[in-house]
This record gives C-alpha cells, structure tokens and sequence, in this order.
C-alpha cells in the first residue's frame, strides 16, 4: 500500500537520493503511520474496556503513543528539509535525529507507566473476558504491525533513515507485545489462570526496551559516530583511483543531518610532483565526491617522498615493526630529517580507539626496535586514533 501511495503522491519517487523525495517519503509513512495506530487504538481500547483487560488497555495505550510518535516524526522531517539559512549554514537536518530523540523518550515514559499499572494489577488481579472479537482484534493488530515494521524498516533502509528504522524497531516490538497479551488472554480464559497482570509488565517492558533501542540509534549521530564501512571504501575507492594520489589518512566524516555530509581528508602526493597539476587533481577528487556520494569535501595535500630508496626503505622496515606488534597499527606521513649528529625519523601511528595497549606503550615500542637496528636515529611519533571494525 505505501508503495502504491508513493507512487501516486511522490513525484519521481526513484529518486530517494533527492533531498525533497527523501522528506515526501518521511511524511507520507509517518501519516500512514498515524492513521494505522489510531485505528489499533480505538479498537483495542474498546476490546480493553470491554474485556477488563490491563493487558490489552496497555497495548492500546502503546498504540496511541505509537500515534504520536508518528506526528513528532512527520514534523521532524518537515522541519529538517528546510534550506540551510544564516543561523543554521549547514541546513536542519539534524532535527530529524532530535524528533527521534524525542519519540523515545516517549516511548519509555509509556513503557514505565504501564509497567506501574501492570504491577498493580498483579496485587490486584481480575480475570478479563473472553470473546472472539477480542481475539481477532488482537490478530488484526499483530498483523498490522507486522506489516508496518516490514515497510518503516525497507524505506527506512532506502533513504537511510535512523528516524525509521527506529520506528520499525518499535513496530516489531509492538507486534511481540500484543502476541504477548494474546497468549495472556486465551491462557486466561480457558484455563482460569489470570496472568494478565504480568502480561502486562512484559508489554511494558517490551516497550521500555524499544524505547532506548530507538534512543539509541538517535543519540549516536547526534554526539557523533564513525562512519558506516561501505561509506568510507567508496572515499577509498574515489579519492586512490588517481594517479597522483599515493595514500590517504585522518578521514573524518562530520554528519550535519541525512543528505548533509562534509568529509576532510589528508592526501598523500609525490613530493617532486608539480604543484598546479597537484591542487588541479585534488580539485576535481573533490568535484567527484560531491556529484558521486553527495557531500563536501575538503582535502589536505601532504607531500611524501615515493622515489628516494633509503625513505622507501625505512618506510617499508617500520611498517615489518608495526605488523608484528599488532596488523591493527597503521603508518602515515613518514619523513627523514638527517642532521650533523643524527637522524629523525617523523612519522603518525593510527591506533584504534579500543587498543588494549597505552599509546605510549606502542611508542615506545616501536622506537625500541627501530633504535635496535639504527642506534643514531631518533624518533618522533604521533598517535592518531581510529576505529577499526
């Protein structure tokens, strides 16, 4: 249905790529989602009322707060496809990660009250009636959110949106819950064992849960987050596929927003190369990145020497002392200074984030073996950190 409705109502709706396209497709599911839940809430909370089911009256409430999660995404994605203005350069899309943030925090309000109101039922138990409308609505809205998490979680995807992949996280949990509340109904009308109440803690629960799963996913772009692998080889794959580029390093993606990417980078060119010819191809490496991944990049030539023998050697022995410390240590920006009395090695490590080993342990190590072999060099190293997946 949502296909079909994209369709009809996106125009040129192949192009998820498109900013305008990507906010049509955030409105038009957060509307269809809003009607999908104040449907599931108006007849679960009559089948909750009726039934004098906690359980259910909890899985309604879900619903209706599903419902207003749905208005709070729709108007995050309004807000974020305005144009970048005076005060915000860099446009408003990090608001689509602020509506996220919010419909969480929601979320798990929701999820504690129901919880509260479940543990009291426990205390206080009364046996829910039975029917078979009840039943098939119950299976009506398991189904309906089985079909709402399949489409948020393959447009999510599409456009790459966190917002809702979120919303089909919270989808999924929602159809486990109302599951949850069916076996609770059927055990307590046929066999007399009212387990209601605690039917009710594990729909709260379920919702609690899928409240800071979503959080989760908002708060990470928000304080900022290492870019996804397939994102940095296609830079990989740009920026080395000209001649005039021998390595790249200190990669660092800033996400202002879905669609809104700047990326700066050090570039690795020969030393003896020409300058003009040199600035003119990393002007065009950053034109292909803009019109191929759609962001801004800026880039930092370094010069590094590729014809001296003794540089490429050295270069070449240091990278043996790194591989058989850890393959997870990198090297860049490796230069020889040659004095009267000695000679300085200059060179950046890249050590992960998570390394066991202190920085200066790694240094330190290092310079124990070049020194071992090179008693008159000395070295000056510079940590940079990096993830490694």
């Amino acid at each position: 249905m949502v296909t079909l409705l994209a369709k009809l109502f996106i125009r040129d709706h192949e192009n998820v790529t498109d900013s305008g396209v990507r906010q049509a497709y955030g409105v038009l599911c957060g509307i269809v989602g809003i009607c999908f839940n104040l449907i599931l809430f108006t007849t679960k909370a009559l089948a909750g009322l009726f039934s004098h089911s906690i359980a259910i009256t909890a899985d309604a409430f879900n619903n209706l707060s599903d419902a207003a999660s749905s208005i709070i995404t729709l108007v995050g994605f309004r807000m974020a496809g305005q144009k970048p203005d005076s005060d915000h350069p860099f446009g408003h899309g990090r608001i689509e990660y602020i509506s996220g943030l919010l419909v969480s925090i929601l979320i798990v309000l929701m999820g504690f009250e129901l919880v509260k109101s479940s543990v009291s039922k426990i205390f206080h138990p009364e046996a829910p009636d039975y029917s078979p409308v009840i039943i098939g609505i119950l299976v009506f809205s398991i189904l309906v959110k089985c079909y709402m998490a399949l489409y948020n979680r393959r447009i999510g995807t599409r456009i790459s949106s966190v917002a809702m992949k979120a919303t089909a996280i919270d989808s999924l949990s929602d159809m486990v819950a109302t599951t949850v509340v069916l076996i609770g109904t059927i055990v307590s009308a046929t066999s007399g064992i009212i387990i209601d109440g605690y039917c009710g803690v594990l729909v709260g629960m379920f919702i609690l849960y899928s409240g800071f799963v979503a959080a989760k996913d908002t708060i990470s772009p928000l304080l900022g987050q290492p870019p996804e692998p397939e994102f940095v080889k296609q830079i990989n794959d740009i920026v080395l596929s000209y001649d005039d580029v021998t390595g790249i390093h200190d990669l660092i993606v800033h996400n202002y927003g879905p669609g809104r990417t700047l990326i700066s980078l050090h570039a690795e060119v020969p030393a003896d190369g020409n300058i003009l010819t040199l600035h003119d191809t990393i002007d065009t490496i950053e034109h292909e990145l803009r019109s191929k991944l759609n962001c801004n990049a800026v880039i930092h030539m370094d010069p590094v020497s590729t014809n001296d023998p003794e540089t490429l050697s050295l270069k070449a022995e240091i990278n043996t002392y790194l591989d058989q410390i850890d393959p997870k240590l990198s090297m860049h920006d490796f230069r020889i200074v040659k004095g009267p009395t000695h000679t300085n090695l200059i060179f950046d490590i890249v050590v992960p984030y998570d390394y066991p080993v202190s920085d200066q342990e790694v240094v330190d190590s290092v310079t124990k073996r070049i020194q071992r072999n090179h008693p008159d060099f000395y070295t000056v190293i510079d940590v940079d950190k990096a993830v490694v997946r």
